[in-house]
């Protein structure tokens, strides 16, 4: 038989298909395919168990029956797998050396891996709403979470046949420019700087500004002013204004360079500024807003936390606000780029108000007679610094996403100076750079998203555990392995038998999970779940090559061990690539 790359999916179908020969089994059962516990097989089918309560009958009997028809299905071989029934119905599925050879060696480059999982996500168009910086303001270390759980996801989705729309929902607009306009006039700036000198500049600016407004009452006034002007397109604010922007944009995309992010929109909050009077005029006339307190506001009294908190969509002053931002922002992603889901990634902080947006959306959108989207809110917690709190400089200030990486990357410069000593400073730099940056973004990324994570340099440089250099280093070791035997990665395996040792065969298990890791980090959106497989898979290849010679003089013994060794390498480096993390050649 030709191997399927997603073993969980092409088990799935092929016991659904079985147990539509069987009476007792509903056309829309689900068998609940998971990885199993590796003591009692590779899968485990538990969806048996609910059904026969369902039917009161003998789970076990259910689960005898259905193992019957699948042993017989013609996709599977008994060369290939063992059935087993556990417990109260539990069919477990353990893969054989032969299947495990034939899987293993077929999957030998990216593209096939990406082909054997776009199933996942194929046909849909995903709106990845991540990062989302205030221009005029630098970066700082809370910006680190959104994006690169953003880059992650869109990564993942991607791999899996998404068609991935990356737009940077940038904070370009508000009363913030009422007084850097202001303080522009007064103090005068240089908008011929770098752009990376030139934002903390903007940032002393507006301190500048707003000292001046807080002090003096007529220059409040005439901030107020400088932001009508702005608004009702003056000329020479929008002028200033785009400037301070683009000066904004070119420090943000010398920071995503380095991470590694990239956009295919930066499409900010006053893109939509000529569209909220319509959103709001559509949701009143559509009955789903209504006036409060002078407000222009959305009940949704079915849901129990929000029947009594309204969600504002025009301030009583007549303003806009983020909810009527957001709502022009959603169906501009569906007329004009036809998103089927929108992912929003922020911080836990704004779970309230996503959910509020989203139950607006889906009256909005059923009143209009038109399919909402799917949204999705992918929240985080905090970076803690020492003693549980939120991490700060020094001084009490907010910690520079810039000085952040820079910190990292000359932390990693020591440890290769350390251990390579005599490498050309040209190579030192480059691994210190994908060090240091990897160690941030993947310290980041093998937490729960949801949870809060206490900051450690010693624990993301660390070379030992479930971190960016033990992974990088894993991948370095396999190439060091190829360079030793004069070789390529994919070259020498052609002669390779079947899989034997305890470790050869452990390796091309963890090797086979790799899909359905893949495929959970999709279902709930947490990259960690990547992660932990990548150090599974690096510990498993670590007791295989530590209990197996790789080039020995057996042709057949080489080849399948140089085979596991190229497939190893391969898997890592994807999934390294897709959490945003590139590998080294040499560490």
């Amino acid at each position: 038989m030709t191997p399927a790359f997603d073993l969980q999916y092409s088990i799935t179908t092929w016991i659904q298909e079985s147990a539509q020969e069987l009476p007792d089994f509903p056309e829309n059962f689900d068998p609940v395919v998971r990885p199993a516990d590796p003591r009692f097989g590779d899968f485990q089918a538990n969806g048996v168990l609910p059904l026969a309560k369902q039917l009161k009958t003998n789970p076990r009997q259910l689960a005898t029956a259905l193992m019957e028809k699948i042993a017989a299905h013609p996709s599977l071989s008994e060369e290939h797998f063992d059935l087993t029934i556990a417990g109260p119905g539990f069919i477990n599925i353990r893969l054989k050396p032969a299947f495990l050879t034939a899987w293993t060696s077929a999957f030998n480059d990216p593209d096939r891996l990406a082909d054997g999982l776009d199933h996942l996500y194929r046909g849909k168009t995903v709106v990845m709403d991540f990062s989302g910086p205030n221009t005029a303001k630098q970066m700082h270390v809370g910006h680190i979470r959104s994006t690169v759980i953003g880059e992650a996801i869109s990564r993942l989705l991607s791999f899996c046949g998404a068609k991935v729309v990356r737009d940077n929902h940038i904070g370009d607009w508000g009363t913030q420019f009422g007084i850097l306009l202001l303080a522009c006039k007064r103090f005068g700036f240089d908008f011929d700087q770098d752009p990376v000198t030139a934002l903390p500049a903007l940032e002393d600016l507006y301190r500048q500004g707003n000292q001046l407004v807080e002090e003096d009452p007529e220059a409040k006034s005439e901030a107020r002013q400088e932001l009508v002007l702005l608004q009702n397109g003056d000329e020479e604010r929008l002028e200033i204004w785009k400037k301070i922007n683009e000066l904004s944009q070119g420090a943000f995309n010398d920071l995503y360079r380095r991470l590694g992010v990239s956009f295919d929109l930066t499409l900010g909050e006053s893109h939509y500024r000529d569209q909220v009077a319509g959103v709001c005029e559509q949701l009143e006339s559509l009955k789903i807003a209504e006036e409060s307190d002078g407000a222009l506001v959305v009940f949704h009294p079915e849901h129990p936390r929000f029947n009594e908190q309204p969600f504002i969509i025009r301030k009583s002053d007549g303003a806009s606000n983020y909810a009527t931002t957001d709502l022009a922002t959603v169906a501009y992603r569906c007329e004009e780029l036809g998103a089927s889901e929108i992912i929003y990634v922020t911080d836990g902080r704004q779970q309230d108000h996503f959910e509020q947006l989203f139950l607006t959306v889906n009256k909005w959108f059923a009143a209009s007679g038109k399919e909402a989207p799917a949204l999705r809110h992918v929240w985080f917690g905090t970076i803690l610094g020492e003693g549980g709190k939120a991490i700060k400089t020094r001084s009490g200030g907010s910690v520079k996403l810039r000085d952040l990486i820079d910190e990292g990357v000359e932390r990693a410069r020591l440890i290769v100076d350390e251990k390579n000593p005599d490498l050309p400073d040209e190579e030192k730099d480059s691994i210190a750079e994908a060090v240091g940056i990897g160690a941030i973004r993947y310290a980041d990324l093998m937490q729960n998203r949801t949870h809060d994570y206490v900051f450690s340099w010693d624990k993301m440089l660390s070379f030992d555990g479930n971190t960016a250099p033990y992974l990088l280093y894993a991948a370095a070791r396999i190439h060091a392995i190829f360079r030793k035997a004069g070789l390529q990665p994919g070259e020498g395996e052609e002669q390779g038998d079947a899989l034997q040792t305890e470790e050869e065969i452990l390796l091309a298990r963890q090797l086979a999970l790799f899909p359905a890791a893949v495929a959970q980090v999709t279902q709930d959106l947490r990259p960690h779940f990547l992660c932990t497989y990548l150090f599974e898979l690096a510990n498993a290849f670590s007791s295989f090559y530590n209990a197996n010679r790789v080039m020995v003089d057996n042709p057949a013994e080489q080849g399948r061990r140089l085979m596991l060794c190229s497939r190893t390498l391969l898997f890592l480096k994807t999934g390294l690539h897709l959490l945003g993390i590139e590998t080294l050649e040499k560490m």
